[in-house]
Order: structure tokens, then sequence, then C-alpha cells
């Protein structure tokens, strides 16, 4: 039996999403824009700045290798709050459900310590979750399962009893090295049928 629901933060429960700066940047051209994001201020460059390194470094030392795109890459972070663009409603709605009903509730999230102070003050429905890992507080990243591990040890949980929802299926590949079961989220419609085969009623 599940008692404890480990959840993502962005894409999940959190409309994170560096396009709602970037496409009036590049005047709608997602091909221009699809090429900075895979090429100047790429995923694995963010994910550093999750992974712990502080943002002013990380800026710092991109602009020192790609100078042509200053502006661009001061950009990420200089308004990042701006796709930070809201809530994804219907997950709430699950997340208040499942709190009702009394299940634990744990997120784990990769995160930036330096900008994750806004989620909070911004969000009211983290305070649901008894525990919030953060990425770059305690310097792990998903998909490695020391921070899986982490997150049990912190909490004293059971693989067996945690269920793990995260839109990326790398992440829930890393739970499930660590013995805990997890569903990939695609929406909350989706995330209601799929709770149902764990014996999670919403």
């Amino acid at each position: 039996m599940k008692q404890t629901i480990i959840f993502d933060l962005g894409g999940v429960l959190v409309d994170w999403n560096p396009e709602y700066v970037f496409l009036s940047e590049f005047n709608g051209d997602r091909k221009k824009m699809k090429w900075f994001f895979d090429n100047i201020c790429t995923n694995k460059w963010n994910e550093e700045q999750d992974g712990g390194k502080l943002i002013s470094t990380a800026t710092k030392e991109r602009i020192e290798l790609f100078p042509k795109y200053k502006k661009l890459i001061k950009m990420y972070y200089g308004r990042w709050e701006e796709m930070l663009r809201g809530e994804i409603h219907g997950t709430v709605k699950i997340l208040k459900k499942l709190s009702k009903d009394k299940y634990n509730l744990i997120a784990l999230t990769n995160w930036s310590a330096e900008t994750f102070p806004v989620a909070i003050s911004r969000f009211d429905f983290l305070k649901l979750f008894s525990g919030i890992v953060v990425s770059g507080q305690i310097k792990m990243l998903k998909p490695n399962v020391e921070i899986y591990y982490h997150t049990l040890n912190k909490y004293n949980l059971k693989p067996c009893h945690c269920l793990f929802i995260d839109d990326k299926l790398s992440n829930i590949e890393g739970a499930n090295k660590c013995g805990i079961d997890g569903i990939v989220f695609e929406s909350p419609q989706k995330l209601v049928e799929s709770l149902k085969k764990f014996g999670i009623e919403i």
C-alpha cells in the first residue's frame, strides 16, 4: 500500500518554460529559439545550476564562451521569474485531495537553490508537503540514485510504500532503481487514471 506520494514540481505542479521569455526575443521563430537552447543556454547548462552551481558564475562562463549572445544569456536568469507562468491547476487539485486523504506528501525537484525562494513565496500549495528536497541545496540531481536514497533516508521512508510522479521518464527510471514505483506525468486527467492502478482514488 502506498503511503507517501513524491511529486516533481516543474512540469507537474508548476508551469515553467524558458519559451515564455525567449519566443518573443526570437520574433516567434521557433527554429532559431530551439537552436539557441540546443547550443547556447542548454538543458545541461541549466541543470548545472540545479545541481548547485552559482548562477553568477554560470552566466559569466557562458558569456565568455559565447560573447555574441551576451544579452540573451544574461536574460536567461535575469528574466527567470517570467518563465515561471503559474501552477498547473489540475495537478494542484489532485495534490489537495491527496493531502485531505492523509497521504504523506514530499516534493523532489531539480531546481536551483538561488531561485527556489521565488517558488516558495509564489505557490501556497507547497505548504501541503511535509518535506521538500531541492537539488541545488544538496548538490544532487535526478535521475542519479543518490538523490532518491537521500530523500528516503531523510524522511525515513520505505521505497515500497512510496510512489513518485515526474514528467521525465529518465527520472522515473532513476526512482525505479531504488525500488520506488513511478508514474510519468502527462496531464492531470491521465494522472488520475494512473493513480487508480495503485489503488488511489481521486
